[in-house]
């Protein structure tokens, strides 16, 4: 692969994020190749996942690695299958990684919250169109003209964060088990009046989610861990994936442990164990557990139109016409989920997330014919550049 591949998928993939093992993996047969008839649209990619490199990404990962202490990965699609885990569980023991682990999913919980607001749209239970003044009286002050629940999902309301008690790891270490209310982080965040006119920007942030959560739980008459439990992990047979209260701080069942290097004055580093960490401050923004198997199985019957009827499902993939508001950029975030411009002029969608100690994608081609879910162990989650290993997983699987 060249440098402007590997330079392209980069720029599109940035996360808001002595050897291991061997690497295990596993492929699945090459798939019988079905004709394209006359007319027919070619599948984006036919080919099965290159192994080797795959292989190849993942190779060598453990406590002294320095970007990742372990890696799950599924790539999947109807061009073929590949899955492989590498690295180590708990740098104290070298035990193995744990292919069927548990992780955080950070804001890929975006997608999930978002699918369950398209839900509702469906139904005729809310209008995408309709405002927050409408169905939550009284949350946003008189500042703020009508913000719709669309612009929420899109990103473009013009909400300003919430303050944070933290700049710096060490910062947010000493915060990790504080206990937050998503209705006073809400409070906190509008008090600050709009950041922009709605619907004219796109600003990344968790509070549209945080809204948004709080939304389903008035038009569902339920919590929002239980609205997802029904419409999605029920339903999929989800059962490695949950969604922690507000005082869980554990990852429960069998899971690979997370690490963040700190530098140390004499120029080395030490890894500190960041796998207890409380949620409350993610909630429907970002504060998902599961695996790389129950992800695929999500991506796949959302892309495949199971979760979210068709006319609803196009907001997943509709980027609207505004510029970044950081960058000034065309804006590339659609509702739950980002546009990926690929080599080639192909085009993948999904979501990535970050949790200290935990990197996650979900995603693929629109025709599913490639797929990718991975959980990365890096060293710098939160870190402004995409993680190393991550980097080399994405371009491995969409290489061809």
């Amino acid at each position: 692969m060249n440098a402007t591949t590997r330079t392209l998928i980069a720029a599109a993939l940035v996360l808001g994020v002595a050897c291991g093992p061997a690497v295990a993996a596993h492929a699945a047969p090459d798939p019988v190749p079905v004709p394209v008839s006359a007319g027919a649209v070619p599948p984006v990619f036919s080919a099965p996942p290159n192994a080797a490199a795959l292989e190849k990404a993942v190779a060598g990962l453990g406590a002294d690695h320095e970007d990742a202490t372990a890696a799950l990965v599924r790539v999947g699609g109807t061009s073929g299958s590949w899955r492989g885990a590498s690295g180590v569980a708990d740098v104290r023991t070298g035990r193995p990684a744990v292919e069927e682990g548990r992780f955080r999913a950070g804001s890929v919980t975006k997608t999930f919250t978002s699918a369950v607001v398209l839900q509702l749209a469906a139904e005729g239970r809310l209008r995408l169109d309709g405002t927050v003044q409408e169905y939550l009286p009284g949350l946003l002050p008189a500042s703020f003209k009508p913000v719709t629940v669309r612009q929420l999902l899109n990103y473009t309301s013009g909400i300003r964060p919430a303050d944070s008690p933290a700049d710096t790891f060490e910062e947010a270490y000493a915060h990790r088990f504080d206990l937050d209310d998503p209705r006073a982080l809400i409070a906190n965040a509008v008090a600050k009046g709009p950041e922009f006119d709605p619907g004219t920007r796109q600003h990344y942030l968790n509070i549209d989610y945080t809204i948004l959560g709080v939304l389903i739980e008035k038009v569902t008459g339920t919590s929002y861990e239980k609205a997802l439990t029904k419409r999605i992990f029920q339903p999929l047979g989800l059962r490695g994936t949950s969604l922690p209260g507000p005082r869980q701080t554990r990852i429960p069942g069998p899971h690979n442990r997370g690490y963040q290097a700190v530098p140390l004055p004499d120029g080395g580093r030490k890894l500190v164990d960041v796998t207890e960490w409380g949620s409350s401050r993610e909630w429907a923004a970002g504060d998902l557990i599961s695996t790389t198997a129950d992800l695929e199985r999500f991506t796949k019957a959302l892309f495949g139109g199971r979760l979210v009827p068709g006319a609803q499902l196009e907001e997943m993939f509709t980027v609207p016409d505004v510029p970044d508001f950081t960058t000034g950029a065309p804006a590339e975030l659609t509702a739950g989920m980002k546009r990926f411009a690929l080599p080639g002029g192909k085009e993948a969608w999904g979501k990535t997330g970050g949790r200290h100690g935990y990197n996650t994608v979900i995603g693929g081609t629109r025709d599913l014919s490639r797929t990718l879910v991975y959980s990365v162990n890096s060293t710098d989650a939160k870190g402004p550049d995409m993680n190393r290993v991550a980097l080399g997983i994405v371009n491995a699987a969409f290489a061809g």
